[in-house]
């Protein structure tokens, strides 16, 4: 059997397509055929995908292709035409009311995707999510053989070394705090920036904020953001727009503590790779964090931000309670270990087999 893969679009940096990746490559090293087929793709990854128009050449009754869901488009038709054994990867599809004042495009194919999803029940032979709350959400669209397939990672890519640039730009004494995302409506990204300017109003001047990550179509979000920055006077907030993951590596192993306060997640991989950074995680209880988190980081139930900003300050001026953080972070994270996450993949992959 060959296992092969569809994807909407590569990008560079994108948890999906990384995802997509190592399922690749651990497929191949358990000796199972396997290529990435996909509509879109960033040039650097030309060397590493196929169009998924090339397909056919390929297909078989005994493959497994395996498509990762994740917004409407065009290459779920094509799936559905397989004579292949069918599996989808369901990510989520954030709900479109997030983008409706600031990207109405994206709101449409969001609206369209959550039909799309709808379309698939009864036409796959399995559905996995990448969480529990996604394979309820698959469950609720009326599929019937569902499962959990964590996300895979590859956590030893983030073992790199701090740039001497950052080091000598951002290691000065200042604590800094993190966020890692895209740059859009739904990880409200308004109410990390409130918290930091009350963490640094009241408990710590000498901070600074790292804000990582892709903010291209949204625009007019990210003015909104300066609009509040101006508006609050806070300072030492830092946008770095998209980075190579030698940057972003760099901004996070210079970070005292990540924050998230997103409001819709399906997994949440930013987190997960602070904790194996050794950065203590204080997040917000919102769609799959919680599960995600798995036990480890300070998880917050309530929106109260002077609360929240209080939190990271007893986390970054208690050694022991920062050690106590650390200690259970790095136990949730045994969960999402290459071995076991690719164990549940060939378990998943079995149960199609005669």
């Amino acid at each position: 059997m060959n296992v092969h893969q569809f994807l909407t679009s590569y990008s560079y940096g994108d948890a999906i397509g990384n995802e997509a990746l190592e399922i690749r490559d651990f497929l191949r090293s358990q000796g199972i055929g396997s290529e990435i087929f996909t509509l879109h793709f960033h040039p650097r990854y030309a060397n590493q995908v196929r169009n998924y128009l090339e397909y056919d050449r390929f297909s078989a009754p005994a493959n497994t292709v395996i498509y990762h869901f994740s917004i409407g488009s065009p290459v779920t038709k094509r799936f559905l035409r397989l004579r292949d054994r069918k599996v989808i990867i369901y990510h989520n599809i954030t709900p479109y009311q997030f983008f409706l004042d600031y990207h109405r495009i994206l709101a449409k194919d969001c609206f369209k995707g959550r039909l799309e999803l709808k379309s698939l029940a009864g036409q796959v032979d399995l559905a996995l999510g990448d969480s529990e709350y996604n394979r309820r959400e698959l469950v609720a669209a009326g599929f019937k053989e569902t499962g959990v397939l964590p996300l895979v990672m590859d956590f030893a890519k983030f073992d790199l070394p701090v740039l001497p640039v950052f080091r000598e730009m951002f290691a000065d004494g200042k604590t800094n705090i993190l966020f890692v995302g895209r740059i859009i409506p739904n990880k409200k990204v308004e109410d990390v920036i409130k918290t930091f300017h009350l963490y640094q109003a009241h408990f710590n001047p000498e901070s600074r904020l790292f804000i990582v990550g892709e903010y291209r179509g949204f625009e007019r979000y990210v003015s909104a953001l300066r609009e509040l920055i101006a508006g609050l006077g806070v300072r030492d907030i830092h946008f770095s727009g998209h980075v190579p993951l030698a940057e972003m590596v760099s901004y996070a192993k210079l970070s005292h503590l990540y924050l998230h306060l997103s409001e819709h997640e399906g997994f949440c991989a930013p987190v997960l790779e602070s904790f194996h950074l050794g950065i203590p995680v204080v997040a917000f209880d919102a769609g799959a964090v919680g599960e995600t988190m798995n036990h480890g980081g300070v998880l917050v139930v309530r929106k109260d931000l002077l609360g929240v900003a209080g939190v990271c300050h007893e986390i970054l001026s208690r050694p022991e309670l920062k050690a106590a953080v650390l200690a259970g972070q790095e136990k949730a994270l045994e969960k999402y270990l290459r071995p076991r996450t690719g164990k549940i993949l060939l378990d998943n992959l079995r149960r199609l087999l005669p």
